[in-house]
């Protein structure tokens, strides 16, 4: 699964219901610029698309922007653009999911 499936026709597949959100996860090696970039940049996407999405970045100075279990509920899947780890991965079980690296994410 691409992040062009996730985002461009998990809006078709959802036709018959109102859209819900999209959820991801950034997290590069050093935890600064590029889990920054990745989020920004999943952020005007998802937008130019008119998709919801939440994006929760794990960097050097922790968790920003934390996905609550409220938003795994109300999400259709959830993008990891991530060099490392995601923290607390258990959160997002069952999400339709798609993982990539960080470059990807700002691609």
């Amino acid at each position: 699964m691409s992040y062009k499936y996730l985002v461009y026709n998990l809006k078709d597949e959802t036709k018959d219901h109102k859209m819900k959100k999209i959820l991801a996860v950034t997290a590069c090696t050093a935890g600064v610029a590029h889990t920054y970039m990745a989020a920004k940049i999943l952020e005007k996407k998802a937008k130019e698309r008119g998709l919801e999405i939440k994006v929760e970045k794990q960097g050097a100075n922790g968790i920003d922007g934390r996905i609550t279990q409220q938003d795994v509920e109300e999400a259709s899947g959830i993008i990891f653009a991530t060099d490392v780890g995601v923290t607390e991965m258990e959160r997002f079980e069952g999400l339709v999911s798609v993982q990539g690296k960080v470059k990807d994410g700002i691609k």
